[in-house]
């Protein structure tokens, strides 16, 4: 029947049982399938090179970029991460040819293997090849190229600074063409790496240090000739930048003749070698005092036939009978004039001497009147009188105090204290409104106080007694 068919869960169930025990079959789970795929991707496949067309290529704002590879039949999705893109020449972007080199991989969320791209090679074209023209093209849009910005290089440079290595050649050569062609020029060098991981970067430190410089006036940017490996760091986008932003003229002369790199359309004038370079600062000086010489010798021609012209009018003039002896009259005009000219000086002199007199006798009158003399005048009788006054208020203290300490020794001789202190006592009625001075003014029984030295004491007369009498 179909349903006893279909409700068989296995084609195996349908054959008669055997006597031995079925094996136990093994369920995967997902992730344990999936880990066991990318175990023998891995170990079957290892290092591979993959040939296709980048599509769908994005660069996360993580810096990993992910792509597709294809051709014509199939497809494979690819991750390249962030440390292996920094090191990438090019730009990789959608339809570009390129070969592949990673290892498989499987990522386990969504069940998809992939290609973890360790580098990428344009197909035909060489990855530094392909990272120049686009970069250049780049800089072309912006018109860092356009000549319009191009500066001229100043005629009489009298601070020259040079980014270069000290251990090339280019420095050495540089220095014996100025030093030869331009003695008095004065050379700033900024050593800096012209090849290898880094350059770049200190090369664009150069270029920043010399335009802080005060008064540098050009700038040459050199190194040796090499591949394009070794020249690589002068095509870097933040070196074109660099020389673009420089205040000063900049002159690229890297590598030899036939070497071009991305700083050489940005400089403002490109030299086919450093030697070169330093032969192209002081041509506009060689050029500028050549003009100076010509002009020099033009004016020179032109004073002597100025001259000569009018002496000849002049000969002419005084060979005319109405202007003849003109000369001796001039003589004696100069003679008076020179005569009018010591009396003039003489008369001068003495009106200068006589206002110089007048001048030192007003200066002592002025002197003699100066506030600030007066003022330390003043100053010490006022000081004097202080010190008069001081030593007057002091005698009159010290009077002022021997009288007040007599009368208070008199003072303390006449005080009721003084005279309860020695053993004297004074008696009140019970009110203290009288003092009690004879033995009649109290009776028996009567209240009494008595004021002593320290206190006093409350008392209640028993008898009084008289002189000569007892009650």
């Amino acid at each position: 029947m179909p349903s006893d068919f279909f409700s068989l869960p296995f084609e195996e169930d349908r054959k008669p049982a055997s006597t031995s025990p079925a094996p136990e079959r093994r369920v995967f789970s997902v992730s344990e399938l999936t880990a066991a795929i990318r175990g023998v991707l891995e170990s079957t496949f290892g290092e591979i090179r993959v040939e296709g067309e980048i599509s769908n290529c994005r660069l996360w704002n993580t810096g990993h970029m992910y792509f597709t590879l294809k051709d014509g039949g199939a497809q494979i999705k690819a991750v390249m991460f962030r440390s292996a893109v920094r090191n990438l020449r090019f730009k990789a972007e959608d339809g570009q040819h390129v070969v592949a080199r990673g290892r498989l991989g499987v990522y386990d969320p969504k069940g998809e293997y992939q290609i973890v791209c360790e580098h990428l090679e344009p197909r035909g074209l060489g990855a530094l090849q392909l990272a120049f023209e686009q970069l250049k093209q780049k800089l072309q849009a912006e018109g860092l190229f356009d000549p319009a910005r191009k500066r001229p290089l100043p005629s009489l440079p009298r601070k020259i600074g040079i980014v270069t290595s000290l251990d090339g050649a280019a420095i050495r050569d540089i220095i014996q063409v100025l030093r030869r062609r331009h003695p008095n020029a004065h050379l700033v060098i900024r050593p800096t790496r012209v090849q290898g991981e880094g350059a770049a970067s200190d090369i664009v430190r150069a270029l920043r240090a010399l335009a802080r410089v005060p008064g540098v006036d050009v700038v040459i940017a050199a190194r040796g000739g090499g591949s394009i490996e070794d020249l690589w760091a002068f095509n870097e986008e933040m070196v074109a930048r660099a020389i673009a932003a420089c205040p000063a003229p900049v002159i690229s002369a890297v590598g030899h003749e036939v070497d071009f790199t991305i700083a050489d359309f940005v400089a403002d004038l490109r030299a086919p070698t450093p030697s070169a370079a330093a032969e192209m600062v002081v041509t506009a000086k060689d050029d500028f005092c050549a003009r100076i010489d010509r002009l020099a010798q033009r004016l020179h021609t032109t004073t002597r036939a100025q001259v000569q012209r009018r002496r000849a009018i002049v000969h002419a003039l005084s060979a005319r009978r109405g202007l003849a002896g003109w000369q001796a009259r001039l003589a004696m005009r100069g003679r008076h004039a020179a005569e009018l000219t010591h009396t003039l000086r003489r008369a001068a002199t003495a009106l200068l001497a006589a206002r110089s007199r007048d001048l030192r006798a007003l200066r002592l009158r002025l002197e003699s009147r100066d506030l600030r003399r007066r003022l330390s005048d003043i100053r010490g009788r006022l000081g004097a009188a202080d010190a008069r006054m001081h030593s007057a208020a002091e005698r009159s203290r010290h009077r002022a105090d021997a009288r007040f300490g007599s009368a208070a020794a008199r003072l303390e001789s006449l005080s009721p204290l003084a005279v309860l202190a020695r053993g004297y006592a004074v008696c009140w009625n019970a009110d203290r409104t009288a003092i009690i001075r004879t033995a009649d003014a109290v009776a028996p029984a009567d209240r009494v106080q008595v004021t002593l030295h320290d206190g006093e004491i409350q008392c209640i007369v028993e008898e009084t007694h008289r002189h000569g009498s007892n009650h």
